[in-house]
């Protein structure tokens, strides 16, 4: 199995292989056809050069003679072509041995073409005051005549592309391996990170920095998920704790009981059985706390969710009925609602009383005598919010990301107040289902705001 490192790179040299190749056959195709056609042109110009010659000289001489342009035999030789002078009549005046010129020409060209040694020839008219008075046959070796200094310099640009693309194939090489490396880097360390992750090793963290935005991304978030593991972990330790805690309370004062009045060192009367009857009573409860929450998920899903229900009147039925407690505790409640608003919403009105009767009933169970609670209702462009404010004993810091955990209670709210753990557990559940958000903050010692947010019901909000 290869890494993503190796996997990454081979893929980045191959395709740069390829693209180089393709590039470097392209390139030499082109420059070879261009450069084959610009000989050929010169060729033509040559041929054309040569007949304006033999032209001038009949134009000069007016006939034919043995001698008759023999001059241009040297530049022929030299070229490697050969020049054949013939009459009217296709006799031959003057003509050179193609003998003379094989062996060097097949040793300048048989690098470049390839040459087998096939002797081709072309005549071409010689005019005269518009009329023919003689031929000039050209032959020569290859289809294209080069100068050593042409093949030279067509062997350079081969040996210059062959050098451009071994130059290329080791850049493409030593990029593709720095950029594999800028990819394989942090996911190599999201992976080891997982890796240890899901081996319970909850601290470790992912520390590669990197400018693209999909990797950083995916570092946060395994660097996220192993924080929020870690904090469950602790949270799972807690409620161990906790849970334990509550179950031994009883069972302790039960079991000392119990064997203190078998022992003959309390009396069994009727009062303290009834007080040990409670301590079963406490720890049913404890028990049944589970199985609420698993009762209120499976039923979730029969609640009819498409009710119109107006929050202020929800939330002020909620106020009165609770004007009792409010008043028993001395404490100061001030409702406000936003007038000339609508506050209609789609939902379960049965389920949004449980939400609302638990957060004023905590409000009330951890304001002290003589505080005050204040509950906010109004809205914005597309929210119905509700704040539910106290100046009780708040939540403290470290509390705050947990207080919606099943069982989860703070210390202080554990030792000095009664609870289940679940109230607010249900509260986000509700919620959730309605697809609205609860938001809290707090300072402890100075008191607690809950905020909630509702969707609003655009057919019958619009004002």
């Amino acid at each position: 199995m290869q890494s993503i490192r190796k996997r990454l790179s081979i893929t980045i040299i191959f395709c740069s292989i390829i693209s180089v190749i393709l590039l470097a056959l392209y390139v030499k195709f082109t420059v070879n056809s261009t450069f084959n056609k610009y000989m050929m042109d010169t060729q033509k110009s040559r041929n054309n050069r040569i007949v304006d010659y033999f032209q001038q000289v009949y134009k000069r001489d007016k006939k034919w003679t043995i001698n008759s342009g023999e001059e241009i035999m040297h530049e022929a030789y030299m070229s490697n072509y050969c020049l054949t002078l013939l009459d009217s009549n296709k006799n031959t005046i003057w003509g050179m041995d193609s003998n003379d010129i094989k062996e060097k020409s097949h040793k300048m060209m048989q690098n470049v073409y390839n040459n087998k040694g096939i002797y081709t020839s072309n005549s071409f008219k010689i005019k005269y005051n518009g009329k023919i008075v003689g031929y000039v046959v050209i032959g020569q070796y290859s289809p294209i005549l080069l100068t050593q200094q042409d093949i030279d310099f067509k062997m350079s640009i081969n040996r210059d592309i062959i050098i451009s693309v071994i130059a290329a194939i080791i850049i493409a090489v030593i990029i593709s391996i720095i950029i594999s490396k800028q990819f394989s880097s942090p996911i190599k360390s999201v992976s080891d990170t997982s890796v240890k992750l899901s081996r319970g090793m909850y601290d470790s963290t992912s520390n590669v920095k990197t400018n693209i935005k999909e990797l950083n991304n995916l570092t946060k978030s395994i660097n996220a998920l192993g924080k929020i593991l870690k904090e469950q972990e602790l949270l799972r330790k807690r409620l161990v704790s906790d849970i334990s805690h509550e179950i031994r309370t009883p069972l302790n004062i039960l079991q000392n009981n119990l064997e203190a009045m078998i022992d003959g060192i309390f009396p069994v009367t009727e009062e303290r059985l009834n007080y040990l009857n409670q301590e079963v009573i406490r720890f049913g409860k404890l028990l049944n706390n589970l199985n609420i929450l698993k009762q209120f998920e499976d039923e979730k899903s029969d609640l009819n969710m498409m009710e119109i229900i107006s929050l202020d009147k929800l939330v002020t039925s909620i106020s009165s009925k609770l004007s009792i407690d409010f008043k028993k505790k001395n404490i100061n409640f001030s409702l406000n609602i936003e007038k000339n608003k609508k506050f209609e919403i789609l939902g379960n009105e049965d389920e949004l009383k449980q939400v609302f009767i638990n957060l004023f009933s905590n409000a009330i169970k951890f304001t002290p005598s003589g505080g005050s609670v204040w509950v906010d209702l109004y809205t914005n462009a597309s929210k119905i919010i509700v704040k539910i404010r106290d100046n009780g004993i708040g939540i403290k810091k470290e509390d705050l990301p947990y207080i919606f955990e099943r069982l989860y209670r703070a210390d202080k709210s554990r030792r000095k107040t009664e609870g289940s753990g679940i109230g607010l557990t249900i509260v986000k559940k509700i919620l959730t289902l309605h697809s609205a958000v609860i938001d809290v903050k707090s300072t402890f010692g100075k008191g607690t705001s809950f905020i909630l947010y509702f969707n609003k019901n655009k057919e019958n909000n619009n004002e």
